[in-house]
């Protein structure tokens, strides 16, 4: 495939991915196998992945500003959790072996598909949201070890978000939207730091995603309200368990 089309495919994925996780989440079970079905090693096609995804993620987390205002000094103290999970996860996934983090794809990626799978039955929460929800806790350094894992994989990471602000008494699906959005764009967002300083990003395609993203994510989030996520939410099961599958018959048929 020469390198216009390799771009044109990219930048295509990068936009349908940023519009899926806007309303269902779950956009990098497209685009981070593509970038590696692209030839770029497993650590690059995460690093580079991460990076494009963040961009799309903050247009996304601008489509639902109204909402994220809502949230007030809770949202604050979880940003500054995941910040801090991120980085350790980015630097983690640095300090791995290559050809160990290939063999730990497949098994990534199942554990976010059945992490999105299950996600709906993690979610559910009964009675109403007070306007100041008191965070428990356990809250923020449950937050700082799911930003461990944003940091160093984070496929289904917008999901798993979505759980644990239903176990700390969010029941507002739209404002947990939004904060899922912008706490996934601080994981994504830090993690670029460490993954750039080591080298780890080609900067060309994730460039060429991120601009795809960024229109996918900002449009998506606009578009949520109207769009059905229960049908997104089957797609990107398919898209998930047809990598997942895909990658360990590459790894260990």
């Amino acid at each position: 495939m020469s390198l216009i089309a390799t771009g044109l495919s990219l930048f295509a994925v990068a936009t349908v991915a940023g519009a899926i996780n806007s309303v269902a989440g779950g956009g990098s079970f497209l685009s981070f196998p593509t970038l590696m079905l692209a030839g770029l090693p497993g650590i690059s096609a995460n690093a580079t992945n991460n990076t494009a995804m963040w961009i799309g993620t903050v247009a996304s987390a601008h489509g639902y500003r109204e909402e994220v205002k809502q949230t007030g000094a809770v949202a604050w103290r979880m940003i500054f959790s995941s910040a801090a999970g991120s980085i350790v996860g980015a630097l983690l996934v640095l300090l791995t072996p290559e050809t160990a983090f290939v063999k730990a794809v497949p098994f990534l990626l199942l554990a976010a598909t059945l992490l999105f799978i299950l996600g709906p039955l993690l979610t559910r929460r009964h009675g109403p949201q007070p306007d100041i929800v008191e965070l428990p806790r356990w809250a923020l350094p449950a937050q700082f070890l799911l930003g461990i894992y944003g940091g160093y994989f984070g496929a289904g990471v917008g999901i798993a978000t979505l759980a644990l602000l239903a176990q700390m008494g969010f029941t507002k699906i739209h404002q947990m939207n939004g904060l899922k959005t912008l706490l996934t764009a601080c994981m994504n967002g830090v993690a670029v730091v460490p993954f750039a300083l080591a080298g780890a990003i080609v900067w060309h395609w994730a460039l060429v995603m991120c601009a795809g993203a960024m229109i996918g994510g900002y449009v998506g989030a606009r578009l949520a309200r109207k769009a059905s996520p229960a049908l997104v939410r089957r797609m990107v099961i398919v898209i998930a368990v047809s990598m997942t599958t895909y990658f360990f018959w590459k790894t260990y048929g």
